[in-house]
């Protein structure tokens, strides 16, 4: 099963438990402060994916396998339907899952993505990160200085380096890269997958991003009857980083609706 980080809630839980799932090249420590504070009245759980942080790894990285690893943990967590959130490729799997298994979840929210196909490739960053020589790497600034040959964004390069797990020695990566590159025809794409979610969804995007465009409404809509759609001004695709406190608030208000 999935590795997990558990949130007990702060007073005696009132409503659902919340579940998070990252997204590419995440785990689930980097939602550490937002799951923190959504905690105050539910439990939050935060899911390593598979191949990422300290979960299993595998040969594959499709959207039914990820949704058939979330409804595993939900069945395992005791009463359910939940709240489920996931953003960029965890958003995939979530609604993957929601279409497939709706009686697991109450309501559903999706961070920046789309349930289509992108024609975007990053597999470039997970060459980036494979071909790091991790036997010459002590610190995190090494690290850095020797990724920045390779990937501009100094941000970027942070977020991919919170997966560089250095208590090792050599350094080693909790990421299973191999795989994410062979397996990113999938994870940019979408399986085409039918049916409906005929539950509150929220579609939270950065109003900064372009990966949910006015042309994906209709598929949205079609897919999630019951959808919303909310932006967060000021940020990009990574919006729960670069506006964490408005992300929060957005969703408690969506949740406790």
């Amino acid at each position: 099963m999935l590795a997990t980080i558990r949130h007990p809630a702060s007073s005696s839980p009132d409503a659902p438990t919340l579940v998070i799932a990252h997204g590419l090249y995440g785990s689930g420590r980097n939602w550490g402060v937002i799951a923190r504070r959504l905690a105050d009245r539910r439990d939050v759980v935060a899911v390593d994916m598979r191949n990422h942080g300290d979960s299993p790894r595998f040969p594959t990285q499709g959207y039914p396998d990820m949704a058939a690893d979330l409804a595993e943990v939900i069945e395992a967590l005791g009463p359910h339907p939940v709240d489920l959130m996931g953003h960029s490729m965890g958003g995939k799997a979530a609604m993957q899952l929601a279409l497939t298994r709706p009686d697991l979840l109450r309501r559903l929210i999706v961070a920046d993505i789309a349930p289509v196909p992108y024609s975007h490739d990053q597999t470039r960053n997970a060459r980036a990160m494979a071909d790091l020589d991790l036997t010459q790497i002590t610190t995190r600034a090494e690290a850095d200085a020797a990724l920045a040959g390779k990937i501009d964004d100094p941000a970027l390069r942070a977020f991919f380096l919170q997966s560089l797990d250095l208590r090792q020695h050599p350094p080693r990566w909790r990421l299973n890269l191999p795989v994410l590159e062979a397996e990113m025809p999938k994870i940019v794409g979408w399986p085409g997958t039918a049916g409906q979610f005929d539950h509150p969804t929220l579609f939270l995007t950065g109003a900064e991003s372009q990966y949910v465009r006015p042309e994906h409404r209709e598929t949205i809509r079609a897919l999630f009857p019951k959808s919303r759609f909310a932006k967060i001004p000021g940020a990009g695709h990574w919006l729960h980083a670069e506006k964490p406190r408005e992300f929060e608030e957005t969703v408690r208000v969506f949740l406790e609706a």
